[in-house]
């Protein structure tokens, strides 16, 4: 009860201070919006021919959940620069003589970002239903499901790492080599496949990337494919992976808040 509590007294801090300043959800949203109104056009003509899409219901159901993971993914990595501020601020410092549960520390922000990213994901969905996405509501929110988990794992990594390294110097280009391969590799923008011409050692070292089983899905999702043997295979490494995270970055913060 005692975790839950302190989670909670945490996440609210966190959302309160994510309130005050909501530009940063737009901020967040302004890249896959962009993607929707001067890339999405390009995607009917590219697909139809090597996957057999030829609506606009179809093609967003392939793209939009690319963008949906894009940002989970960007919005996670890159959450420990608040974090560097806070330990630059002396907050973290003034933790250490407080009783509340280390792990909550954790918990409750990495929730916050969760939190952020599904909003995030339901205004860009609610745009893409505009430029023709058609999906069922019970799918969607299963996939969001699957979207919080990938922000809980990236932002528990981001803070761990930014606890290790407690510079925006080193974080910056940290995570921007880890995260542009992985990009790169989870098929977000096009899907990776045979059947889209991609060489198939590319399609084999996709399959190592968690993020490209997350994509697909989602993609299933969005398609109303609930059954696909991809939907429960990338439910279950995306939890194991978030909490795996969650335990790394909750025991650094248990070293360095004492």
């Amino acid at each position: 009860m005692k975790l839950l509590r302190d989670t909670w007294l945490i996440f609210q801090r966190q959302a309160v201070l994510q309130l005050r300043q909501p530009v940063w959800i737009f901020v967040g949203i302004f890249q896959p919006v962009m993607y929707l109104l001067l890339f999405a056009p390009l995607l009917k003509p590219a697909l139809e021919g090597p996957l057999g899409l030829t609506t606009n219901a179809e093609v967003y159901r392939v793209f939009v959940p690319g963008m949906l993971v894009l940002i989970a993914i960007f919005g996670g990595l890159f959450q420990g620069f608040g974090l560097i501020a806070e330990l630059r601020a002396g907050v973290i410092e003034r933790s250490r003589v407080t009783p509340i549960s280390r792990l909550a520390l954790l918990l409750g922000r990495s929730l916050r970002d969760a939190m952020t990213l599904v909003v995030q994901a339901v205004i860009i969905t609610v745009l893409a239903l505009f430029f023709g996405l058609r999906t069922n509501l019970g799918d969607v929110l299963l996939a969001y499901l699957m979207l919080a988990l990938i922000a809980l794992m990236t932002s528990a990594v981001s803070y761990g790492v930014a606890l290790k390294v407690r510079s925006e110097d080193a974080l910056a280009p940290l995570m921007n080599t880890v995260a542009q391969p992985v990009f790169l590799l989870s098929g977000i923008l096009l899907p990776i496949s045979v059947e889209y011409g991609a060489p198939g050692w590319l399609v084999n070292v996709a399959k190592v990337n968690p993020f490209s089983w997350a994509v697909d899905g989602v993609r299933a999702l969005f398609a109303g494919d609930i059954g696909d043997p991809k939907v429960w295979q990338s439910l279950v490494i995306t939890g194991a992976l978030a909490a795996l995270a969650v335990v790394w970055a909750a025991r650094s913060f248990a070293r360095t808040v004492r």
